[in-house]
């Protein structure tokens, strides 16, 4: 059983690692609130290419952009994934989620190249010696628009040298019970049903376009897959926030419930010694008395 000194040692570094959990716990929910405001700045903007693109799509009967190449699955000669992981641990299952959801991907083909956003995903890759583009490095914390822009204009670069035929992308999408749900989506080549013309089609009416409607949808697709791109970074770093949320959450109780225990625990170590204390000195009050007792008839005779 450990003494009472080890177990003040304990309870004071599990109340110095609480304050770290709470404070990790504050930080996070900063975080996650700050990256909400930034993103719902920048949504009417991508809403409105989003808009653009399908009244494009309304002046281009056959559409053969492309943005927009109708693939046979079988005929596509490569295809990639743009994962999007953490820097860090600590967020519970967050990571490990997502990154087995990319491997399943890896498994069902082989010709995958994985674009990875985020330390640990790269890292893990890397230990499972699994495909991955080494030279894609892009944090996860903190997104901006031009951190998207450039991981957009890195991915087009391989589809549009036709080093890939496809691309998806796989992200955690953030949810108000705190689980993020993984979430897979094909990125390029986009398919006309996700986008939407005008509310007001009579305002498309003698609407021009220069050079011609196909030119301008190739100029607007890649801003608006920057805002797609911006979106995934910004709803998987907040539910990576949420997660690493509830992580500090149940440390910080787990912690609690440790310090009743050692308190307890510490409290009955204290009681038996003062218990014990208060024995000896009244066996040694005794003692005393008894002597004393002894020596006064002696004294008398």
């Amino acid at each position: 059983m450990p003494s009472a000194s080890e177990l003040k040692i304990r309870i004071n570094s599990i109340r110095e690692t609480k304050k770290v959990t709470d404070a990790m716990y504050m930080i996070s929910s900063v975080k996650m609130q700050r990256a909400k405001r930034e993103n719902e700045k920048t949504r009417p903007y991508f809403n409105a290419l989003r808009e653009e693109i399908g009244e494009l799509l309304e002046n281009i009967p056959e559409n053969r952009n492309r943005y927009f190449k109708n693939m046979d699955p079988e005929g596509i000669r490569g295809r990639a994934i743009l994962l999007i992981t953490a820097d860090r641990g600590l967020s519970g299952a967050y990571n490990q989620t997502v990154i087995r959801a990319a491997e399943d991907r890896l498994k069902e083909h082989d010709d995958f190249l994985c674009f990875i956003v985020g330390e640990y995903g790269r890292q893990s890759f890397a230990a499972k010696k699994l495909p991955f583009v080494p030279d894609f490095s892009y944090a996860a914390q903190f997104p901006t628009i031009r951190e998207a822009q450039r991981i957009c204009t890195d991915l087009l670069r391989y589809y549009n040298s036709d080093r890939v035929d496809q691309i998806e992308i796989i992200y955690t999408h953030s949810t108000a019970l705190g689980a993020g749900d993984v979430k897979r989506r094909i990125l390029l080549p986009l398919e006309r049903a996700d986008f939407y013309g005008s509310e007001h089609p009579e305002l498309n009416i003698g609407k021009e376009y220069y050079p011609d409607p196909d030119t301008v949808l190739s100029d607007i697709v890649p801003p608006y897959l920057t805002g797609f791109i911006y979106s995934a970074l910004v709803d998987s770093y907040c539910s990576e926030q949420q997660a690493r949320m509830s992580a500090m959450n149940t440390a910080g109780k787990n912690a609690e419930e440790m310090l009743k225990k050692l308190q307890i625990q510490y409290n009955g170590i204290r009681q038996a010694a003062i218990t014990n204390e208060m024995i000896e000195i009244t066996s040694g009050t005794k003692a005393l008395k008894s002597r004393r007792k002894e020596k006064i008839p002696e004294a008398v005779s």
